[in-house]
């Protein structure tokens, strides 16, 4: 990759750079492959940073990219704090930000905060924990609105007659609401 020799006239010059910007959405699973094995990755990403540049790209939205089950494509986060295998390392996502920043490019991480993956330490400890976890303490039935029929709640893999063996898929089995408070 060749270092750019002046960043995007948009984010140099706007005092809120959002306003302006142009944000570029990258789903890594499909965006480029830099290995041959059909799966995109952090450093095919990375390989064609010069070619978003030269579209006129600002910043660049990266969609989660964590440990995950795949069960929701990538927004089912097993570990916040690790890179999925099939996309690459850690190394490899601080290289991605480093060069991106090197070529004027700003980086949007998706974080999901709002529900992980059923396999995330948080809510297999609130399993074990009953009533003291971060999960909400759900009834069986809920006046909350459900995206098809039936009830919102879902009882748990391991579930129990304790009411904590429920929790609120956002949508998708495997994916649990975290508490807010919890955040």
């Amino acid at each position: 990759m060749t270092a750019p020799t002046t960043a995007p006239a948009r984010a140099q010059t706007s005092p809120d750079w959002r306003q302006d910007a142009v944000v570029y959405q990258v789903y890594p699973r499909s965006f480029a492959d830099s290995d041959g094995d059909g799966c995109g990755d952090l450093a095919g990403i990375r390989s064609r940073l010069g070619y978003l540049r030269d579209l006129g790209v600002d910043a660049l939205w990266i969609s989660p990219f964590y440990t995950s089950p795949q069960a929701d494509g990538g927004y089912d986060v097993a570990d916040y704090r690790a890179v999925d295998p099939a996309y690459g390392t850690v190394g490899d996502a601080e290289a991605l930000i480093a060069d991106a920043h090197a070529l004027g490019l700003r980086v949007i991480v998706d974080i999901v905060p709002n529900h992980c993956s059923d396999q995330h330490p948080w809510f297999l400890q609130a399993l074990r924990e009953g009533t003291a976890s971060p999960l909400p303490q759900p009834s069986r039935t809920s006046s909350a609105p459900s995206c098809g029929s039936g009830s919102t709640w879902a009882r748990t893999a391991s579930a129990s007659t304790s009411p904590t063996a429920w929790s609120r898929p956002p949508a998708c089995p495997t994916s649990a609401d975290t508490n807010k408070s919890a955040c």
